[in-house]
Formats: C-alpha cells, structure tokens, sequence
C-alpha cells in the first residue's frame, strides 16, 4: 500500500505536472502543461493529478493543528495544557476551556485546509482530462463530498462551491444548514457503488460512501435539531451494506495503528504516510519529552505537549488491554530497560495534570499516548498511517443507533446492540473475557467518567490548592455507550462528534453541560452556539458576503 502510494506521488513529480506550490497554489493549475491533444490521459496519470486532492486531505486530518487535534483536544480526553519552562498554551488554552473565537489558529487552518481540497477537486472536475473518466469523476465527488463533511460538522453555516465556472472577483455565500446537508448527501447517493470493491489507502472505495452517508444520517438530529428515528435506520441500512462487504474486526487493537496499516482488515479508509514523500505523523513529538525518547531510541523533536485527562484515564477497567496499547505514565525506561534520568532523578510521567494555565503543568506531568506506533532513529510516529473510518466504528454506530430507536428495526433491537459492542471489547480482554460482555442495561447507564472540575492551582512544592466538583456521569443518557466509545476511538478525530450527539437528562450535550478537568459545563439546554465553532476571521475579513456563526463576534 505504502508503495502503491509512493508511485502515485512520484509519477507526479517524474511528470512535472505537481510542484510544491500545486498544494495551496489554485489559481495556476500546474498539471495541464502535458495534456497536448494527441496525449491519451491513462488511470496512473489522472491519479498522479489527484495528489493535491490526497495532499490536502492529510494536512486537514494529521497535519499541525489538524482537524484529529482539534477534534480531542477540546473534549474530555486529552489536552495540551501550559508546560511551565517549556511554553504552548496560547492556542490551546482557550481551545480546552470552550472560550472560542475567531482568531483561534485551529479554526483558521482546518478552514483553509478544507476549502484547498476542495478547489482542487473543483479544479480537476473541470478538466476534460478528468472528466472523460467517470472513476475519476466519481472519486472527486467523494473526496469534495468527504471535506465538505467535515467542514460541516466543524462550522455548520458554509459556502458551498459546487464547482460551476465563475467570473473573476466572484465570492460564494453560506447556504443554509439544510442545504448542505442535502448536497452532501446527493453527491454521495449519485456516487453510491461506483468504486467497485478495492481496498487502497487513500481511496475512495465504495464503503467509504457507505460510511460518509451513514455519518451523515447519524449526526442529522444533532446537527439539524429534532428526534426523526428515521435517520437512525437510514444509518443502519447504510452500515448494513458494509457489513455485507466482509470487513473484519482485526484480531490486535494495535494492528490498526502501525506504521503500515495497509494489512488489517478493518481498516475501510485511511491515508497513507510515506518515509520520503508524505511524512507527518508527529504524535510521538506531540507526546513525549526530550529524554523519554530514548524508550524507542528515536530522535525527532519532542514537545511534551500533550497530557491525558486523570479522569478519563480512572474509566478504563484494569484488564482493558486498550489502556496499555494506548498510554504509558510512572518510571521511564531506555530501550534497553536502563531507568532514564532527567537532572539525576528518574523520568516519570504523572497521573495527575496540575491545571491548564494556572499555573499550567510540569514537564512530566501527564500520562503519554503511545497509540501510534513508534520507530526509532529519526522516525517517531511520522510515518505512520491514519486511519479515519474503521470496521469497528461501523459496529458501535450500529449499536447506538438500534439503542437509539423505539423497538426494533428489521427484527434488530437493542440485544443486538448488546453483542455488537461485546464484539468490539472482546478483543480487548484476553485475559478477562467475561468483563468484554455488555448488556443493555450497561449501555443504557450512565457513564462512569467523573466529570467535574479538577484542578490544582498551587506550584510545585508549594501546598496543594485543590478545585474540585463532582458532576459524575449518571445524568448521561446512554452514558455506558459514550464510555465504549472513548475507550475505542481515542486520538482517532472521534470525540467532539461524540459528545455533541450524547445529551444528558437536563436537555444539555455532554459537549456543552458536563465539566473536565479545567474546563467548566453549562446549565442553559438553549444555548448551543458552542456546537459548532466561529467561522475564521481572516475567511470573515476575505468575504464580506460570510455571516458569524450565531453567538460569537465578528
């Protein structure tokens, strides 16, 4: 797969059609220098036009500030707090504490990346190389379908641009939330079944329509208001046609995590890294400290940026193998077992975060995610590829959404729902099969996450100055099931989606109503302006014609 993709990209630049400036240059389309009229276009060279389309896409997802980072770190996983003597904060405070604005770097990047894929997509559906092909036709509607999607979720109110010519000088209006949602899901049902059956990262493949659409039918209530079941078994039947595909939960949590996910069965659509043409993982540099590197013998840069959440991390059971395939925390050791020293005391990675920017955390404050595989030598994470939609989460939706009807679909009800996300966990217990079983009952409770605020404002060595209130998790309907999804998905871009979806029995989100950590919930189920977030003010300052999103300054 990683070859396949290398090909691609190498073909690109072999045949001059991409230079650097292909990716955020889209006034000058840089890949018709060769279409002279006798050339006849083959699959390799319309795919080789196609790497701004893919390059977009991994700087959306992945990239610094990317659309995963944003996506957790604002949630009730993870954060980067303040380091004292290191720096960070000034981006991410705000961000976990739910003070949105306009002028957030996060906003502005997931924006502009978003609308690159976009235009390039746009760009190539109007050249008749491209269009003579209806595969190519039909992948462009779906990768322009997919960042659409997230564009959606992120900011609701957005331009769209259907990829009509326009006359110079032209800007595009917001349509209204109804009405993206109606494209998006056209475009996929005109496409639905047009890829045929193969599995290559980084393409669009039939499933991966399936898996947009059933997203869609999925969030419509939380995006769009109202309680229509009707979407639910929309999603299922969506889901349906997937699991009738012969994808396979992979027998290894971690197998969808490795450098090369190109092997696991479960893995419906991904985006490839390459050592020398796509690298950028960089959680490895996101998580660790500069001496806790020496545990892989890798020698990137590293931040000691990120920090779990304590009380996320107090939900996991003792014998959920997913706890050590995704954190270490405690005394750190060399890859050769040797205890590694910072100033002549051992490296050791807390439990507890002191506080978000008051003072902010020490360096080794915070357990440390190893989801993504490491590598030594100059390697870390970068080359890792990502996952974005996984057979795993087609079983969960699926779960939630027979919880979520009155009865039973097709002769499904909620005791499927029951084994689907048994399914899930069984792997997770080898040495504790009996706890991987979950019954309606749990699914239906409340979560066990202690939610509330949780802070200590004192420095080191002075005394603790503890701020701590206790919300709990009983108020969450189908608490147990938002659970089964944090322990699933974490750092995988899953969690704010989440927790917009989940209400709690006083009409509020979890999103909006519960606290964490340094991050305080609100009590008005009217207010919901934080759902979605401002739209960037450079996009704003661009065109006049952009109206905020309800609820935040220009």
């Amino acid at each position: 797969m990683k070859t396949t993709f290398k090909t691609i990209i190498a073909s690109a630049v072999g045949a001059s059609m991409l230079g650097i400036s292909a990716c955020t240059d889209l006034d000058e389309t840089t890949y018709d220098v060769i279409a002279a009229e006798d050339y006849e276009f083959t699959d390799a060279d319309r795919a080789a036009m196609f790497y701004p389309v893919y390059n977009s896409l991994r700087d959306f997802i992945w990239g610094w500030f990317g659309f995963t980072d944003l996506a957790d770190m604002a949630s009730d996983l993870w954060c980067v707090p303040y380091r004292i003597g290191i720096g960070w904060g000034d981006l991410y405070v705000p961000t976990h504490k739910h003070t949105f604005h306009s002028q957030i770097g996060f906003f502005s990047t997931a924006w502009s990346r978003a609308y690159a894929g976009v235009n390039s997509c746009n760009e190539l559906l109007r050249d008749e190389s491209i269009t003579s092909s209806e595969s190519a036709v039909a992948e462009l509607r779906g990768y322009r379908a997919l960042y659409y999607y997230f564009l959606f979720d992120l900011f609701r109110n957005i331009p769209l641009d259907k990829g009509e010519l326009h006359e110079a000088g032209w800007l595009p209006e917001q349509a209204t939330p109804q009405e993206t949602f109606d494209y998006i899901v056209s475009e996929l049902k005109a496409i639905e079944g047009a890829f045929g059956d193969q599995k290559e990262l980084g393409r669009m493949n039939n499933a991966t329509v399936n898996m947009l659409l059933a997203k869609m039918y999925l969030n419509h209530n939380a995006w769009l208001g109202g309680d229509d079941e009707s979407y639910y078994k929309l999603c299922i039947d969506e889901l349906n046609k997937i699991i009738a595909m012969g994808y396979q939960l992979s027998p290894n949590y971690k197998d969808n995590f490795r450098e090369s996910i190109a092997a696991s069965p479960e893995v419906i659509f991904g985006i490839p890294y390459e050592e020398k043409y796509a690298a950028g993982n960089y959680y490895a540099n996101l998580w660790m400290c500069n001496a806790g590197r020496a545990t892989w013998g890798f020698n990137g840069w590293a931040t000691s940026g990120g920090g779990a959440h304590p009380q996320f991390i107090e939900t996991y059971d003792a014998d959920d193998q997913r706890y050590a395939d995704c954190w270490i925390s405690g005394p750190q050791y060399d890859k050769d077992g040797l205890p590694i020293y910072i100033e002549g005391i051992q490296l050791n990675y807390t439990h507890e975060l002191r506080s978000i920017d008051n003072p902010g955390c020490y360096e080794q404050e915070g357990e440390r995610l190893v989801k993504y595989e490491i590598l030594g030598g100059d390697k870390g994470s970068s080359y890792d590829d990502q996952v974005i939609f996984r057979y795993a989460d087609v079983l969960l939706m699926k779960a939630e959404c027979l919880l979520r009807i009155s009865g039973a679909y097709n002769g499904e009800g909620e005791a499927l729902a029951a084994e689907l996300v048994t399914q899930v966990r069984q792997r997770n217990f080898s040495t504790a099969p009996g706890k991987a079983l979950r019954t309606v009952a749990q699914l239906r409770g409340g979560s066990c996450y202690d939610y509330g605020h949780r802070e200590n404002r004192a420095e080191i060595d002075q005394p603790d100055n503890w701020i701590i209130t206790h919300e709990g998790g009983d108020d969450i309907i189908l608490g147990g099931l938002l659970d089964e999804l944090a322990w699933e998905f974490v750092a995988e871009g899953h969690r704010r989606q989440d927790l917009v979806r989940f209400m709690m029995t006083n009409g509020c989100n979890v999103w909006n109503g519960k606290s964490w950590f340094c991050k305080d919930g609100m009590s008005d189920p009217n207010d919901r302006h934080y759902d979605v977030f401002p739209i960037p003010k450079d996009a704003m300052d661009g065109n006049p014609k952009l109206v905020q999103n309800p609820g935040y300054a220009g």
